[in-house]
């Protein structure tokens, strides 16, 4: 049989084939058309932000650090602009190479290299890092006559922090340097990270890291439209940066830089206070260092050398040096019996030289005494015996109560370092304390026989010179307490509209006013006819002061000779003064490490820095030392 041929069953299986090829090709356009209307109509948004991203940058603007002057306006701390090269590494082809090149012409050393490795690591392409730093006029004259052999390395103009005084006040002010891995961190915990792009430094220790956030200002930005090879091409749009804030201290830096003078190479601290409003107008640690070395990363050579140092340098004395108070205790603790009613002004008790407690004896400086002793007469001649016995008849607890409310034992809240943890709290005994301190019941145990030598400023007490000075201030200003600080107003730079940082008291202790005239009138009598007299000779305004000797270590019954004790196991001198006596405009409290008497060593410091402060009186040099200036505290 033949084969027949079915032309309609071939015209049906063609149309049935193309109706799948149409309705593929109609499900691929669609499909596409879908995909063309997510990615340009849904998506447009985020897709153009990510062209935008590629296209264009935003290149940080640091602002200008604020300004730091005292309370006289006197420049502290500045900015000063100087020539940097900068190398931008997208417009270099080989680094290593170009850098070699250019240390042919200007001067490069390994820290440099080291520090824009470091740097580039952080940076983006196209960014510029700078390779050195101050640039002199002579080295950027060099480089622009050979700028065409160095594509991508420009001269720039850059900000540097200075601090004019150099070494006077730096352990008040501070320093700046490098951002590290907990600088970082800290600036995430208080969210300023946008805040910080392109900024390199921070403030490290007192004031510029305290104010960090009010001094470093407002970052701004540059948008710049770069190419496919991440090259700059052209600036979009600038939003400026917005400079830091201005900071007016309370601090006077003339009675700063005399009273650092009049330490001369002693070791030590002061701090000065205002009692009327808590400002601190000198804050001394001495020795000091230049807070200059630190701006842009200090040598290795320049940190070992502070760092090694016997004296230690780098310590802030005045808020973190703990030292017992030796007898300027004595005036508290009178003024404690007063209020507490264990004492009464007139009540006196016969001093045979010593006070015998169990089978202990504790021993005044005055062999044979001072016979009759009332409250006057054991300030002004500093006597043990009345303190050993007011001592033991308060107890410790009670002691701990009324020196607390002084601030004793506690920080005060200056406002140093980054938070109140760069201050220290020092030791006010109590037996609370005692238990908490140690671990072995036998030592937390508090024994009647430890609370003699608190009253006279010995045992376990152990404060800063900056709460020994809030203390006197305090009582200069008759209980009304204000908070320690060195920041009198923060000034915008865009309204300069001044902000006071203090202005109220914290604290009115209320003490009786009678109580307050028999202290008074007896450190008056310190400085009139007691051991500070030989200091004050002559001071043609009333003060109140009180000089303390405290112990290094223990004599164990001995005479204290000076020239038979090594220098770093004498004692240290103290020395307490508020003036002029009618209104105190000035408390200070003066230490000398290993000084000695605190008429032989401090008093003639507090002397010289009261005498600039009333009178205006500038000093030839340091304070002479009184070879010949007795005191009548303890050795035991």
């Amino acid at each position: 049989m033949g084969n027949f041929h079915n032309p309609e069953g071939d015209v049906e299986r063609f149309r049935f084939r193309l109706g799948i090829a149409v309705f593929v090709v109609l499900l691929a356009f669609g499909l596409l058309i879908a995909r063309f209307f997510w990615l340009q109509v849904i998506q447009h948004d985020f897709y153009q932000t990510r062209a935008e991203d590629n296209r264009i940058a935003l290149i940080p603007i640091v602002p200008n650090r604020g300004v730091i002057t005292d309370r006289n306006g006197i420049v502290l701390a500045h900015n000063y602009s100087a020539f940097t090269l900068e190398i931008t590494p997208s417009l270099t082809a080989n680094l290593e190479e170009t850098i070699d090149s250019l240390a042919e012409i200007i001067e490069i050393q390994p820290k440099d290299r080291k520090r824009f490795k470091r740097l580039l690591e952080e940076a983006k392409n196209f960014e510029s890092i700078p390779i050195r730093t101050r640039l002199s006029d002579a080295e950027v004259a060099i480089f622009a006559a050979q700028r065409y052999r160095f594509p991508g390395i420009e001269v720039k103009a850059r900000l540097f922090r200075q601090y004019p005084m150099g070494t006077v006040a730096s352990h008040a002010l501070g320093y700046i340097g490098r951002i590290t891995d907990r600088d970082l961190k800290w600036i995430e915990e208080a969210e300023q990270q946008a805040n910080y792009k392109g900024s390199d430094h921070i403030g490290k220790t007192g004031l510029e890291q305290r104010y960090e956030f009010e001094l470093h200002g407002e970052t701004g930005y540059e948008q710049v439209e770069i190419d496919a090879g991440g090259h700059a091409v052209r600036s979009l749009k600038r939003i400026p940066p917005v400079s830091g804030n201005n900071l007016q201290l309370t601090l006077d830096i003339k009675l700063q830089e005399i009273t650092e003078k009049a330490f001369g190479d002693r070791k030590g601290a002061l701090v000065a206070i205002d009692p009327a409003s808590g400002g601190v107008l000198a804050l001394v640690s001495n020795p000091t260092y230049d807070p200059n070395l630190f701006v842009d990363g200090i040598s290795p050579e320049n940190w070992k050398e502070l760092n090694d140092h016997p004296d230690k340098p780098m310590i802030n004395r005045a808020i973190n040096g703990a030292y017992p108070p030796g007898s300027t205790f004595k005036p508290f603790m009178a003024l404690a019996a007063l209020e507490t009613g264990k004492r009464t002004a007139q009540q006196a008790i016969s001093d045979p030289g010593f006070f015998t407690f169990g089978n202990h004896t504790f021993r005044d400086d005055k062999k044979g005494g001072h016979g009759m002793v009332d409250m006057y007469k054991s300030i002004v001649h500093s006597c043990d015996t009345y303190y050993y016995s007011l001592a033991n008849d308060m107890g410790i607890d009670t002691i701990a109560r009324f020196m607390g409310q002084m601030g004793f034992g506690q920080r005060t809240g200056i406002d140093l370092g980054k938070d109140e943890l760069a201050e220290s709290k020092g030791v006010l005994p109590s037996q609370e304390w005692k238990k908490q301190r140690f671990k072995r019941p036998e030592q937390q145990k508090w024994y009647a026989g430890e609370t003699i030598s608190i009253g006279i400023g010995q045992g376990y007490n152990a404060y800063t010179p900056m709460q020994l000075a809030h203390a006197t201030a305090t009582l200069a200003n008759n209980g009304v307490m204000f908070r320690p600080h060195l920041v009198r107003h923060i000034i915008d730079t865009r309204t300069s509209e001044k902000r006071p940082v203090e202005s109220k008291p914290v604290r009115d202790l209320q003490w009786k006013e009678k109580n307050l005239e028999v202290i008074h009138r007896a450190m008056l009598g310190v400085i009139k006819e007691g051991t500070g007299t030989r200091a004050f000779a002559g001071a043609p305004y009333l003060a109140g002061g009180k000089t303390g000797t405290a112990q290094v270590f223990s004599l164990k019954g001995s005479d204290y000779k000076t020239s038979s004790v090594k220098q770093h196991l004498r004692d240290h001198a103290l020395f307490i003064a508020y003036a002029p006596i009618e209104k105190p405009t000035i408390a200070l409290a003066v230490l000398v490490e290993n000084g000695g008497f605190g008429a032989q060593s401090a008093a003639p410091i507090a002397r010289m820095v009261l005498d600039y402060y009333l009178l205006g009186k500038l000093p030839a040099g340091a304070a002479p030392e009184d070879a010949e200036a007795l005191e009548e505290d303890p050795v035991e």
